[in-house]
């Protein structure tokens, strides 16, 4: 019997060492992400937080006090001018995204389950608007819409009206009308998207048991497309809030926006820290009722199911 030797213990532990591989992997993903990181910085973070700084501030004539107040918020949220605008401008983008999603679903729901082997050729020519100038595509709804345009003819032409008519150009509809053109295809493809992910063998399950085009419809496809739904929204929502170009051409006086008074304050009244102020307020409402609209369409959903 071999008795070890005194002051023996054992193997000297094993250092772990990290894989090369996996740091030169980790430091390659780092070298791509960081431009971008920087960009994102440099572009987005920092005109925030200009803004925000601005927002604490008060203009006096030429010149910015930068002592911290809340005055301009206290502006943003009570004046009544204001407050009716960003309520105008919410209820718009809301109209629009609603008629905008509406219009697309159909549209891509088609591309995708009957689209076949011309998908790609279908999304290329809803593509085809957007060759053209946003402004020119405005300037177009505003030969159509009015006194004297295509449409006021086509009625005038057809007998149904004595004269032109003043209704369709420089209010609310027409900067509806003209968002809803303008943002169309933006949420025709994340509905699209969405839709090409469900898996087609729960559609034929649904119907070897029975159900009918519109309860499956109803029970898989519209639940399972929720997330481009909820994209589709957003990406709509969000922009034509701030949107000031299209209210200047077509809104008139009843179809002004938040933006417009934004760069009113940015702009001709060179009052900075009360647009940054009217900016920051907008960005954190529609913020919340971003949120509050993505709760209840999966709450919705998940009642469909």
């Amino acid at each position: 019997m071999t008795v070890p030797a005194e002051g023996i213990v054992g193997p000297a532990p094993v250092r772990r060492q990290r894989n090369p591989v996996l740091q030169s992997e980790a430091a390659r993903g780092l070298s791509l992400i960081s431009p971008t990181l920087i960009y994102a910085v440099i572009f987005l973070v920092v005109p925030i937080l200009l803004v925000l700084a601005n927002s604490f501030w008060t203009q006096h004539y030429l010149e910015i006090d930068r002592t911290f107040t809340l005055e301009n918020y206290r502006v943003a949220l009570t004046d009544p001018i204001y407050r009716d605008l960003l309520l105008r401008s919410l209820w718009i983008s809301l109209l629009v995204s609603f008629f905008t999603v509406t219009l697309a679903y159909p549209i891509a729901y088609f591309i995708s389950f009957h689209g076949g082997v011309h998908k790609g050729l279908w999304l290329f020519l809803i593509t085809i608007p957007f060759w053209t100038s946003y402004l020119l595509r405005v300037m177009s709804w505003k030969v159509i819409l009015g006194y004297n345009g295509v449409l006021n003819s086509t009625l005038m032409g057809l007998g149904l009206t004595d004269g032109p008519s003043d209704a369709f150009l420089y209010n609310t509809t027409a900067v509806v009308i003209t968002l809803t053109h303008a943002w169309a295809t933006f949420a025709v493809l994340p509905i699209f998207v969405s839709l090409e992910k469900i898996d087609r063998t729960l559609v034929e399950a649904a119907t070897d048991l029975g159900d009918g085009p519109l309860r499956r419809f109803l029970r898989i496809t519209l639940p399972l497309s929720v997330p481009g739904i909820i994209s589709a929204v957003l990406i709509v929502m969000i922009p034509t809030v701030g949107d000031f170009v299209t209210p200047r051409l077509v809104g008139g006086k009843d179809g002004v926006m938040i933006a417009n008074a934004i760069q009113a304050q940015f702009g001709k009244a060179a009052n900075w820290p009360l647009g940054a102020a009217l900016s920051v307020t907008t960005m954190a409402v529609v913020t919340a009722m971003a949120a509050f609209i993505v709760v209840t369409i999966r709450m919705a959903a998940r009642r469909a199911r």
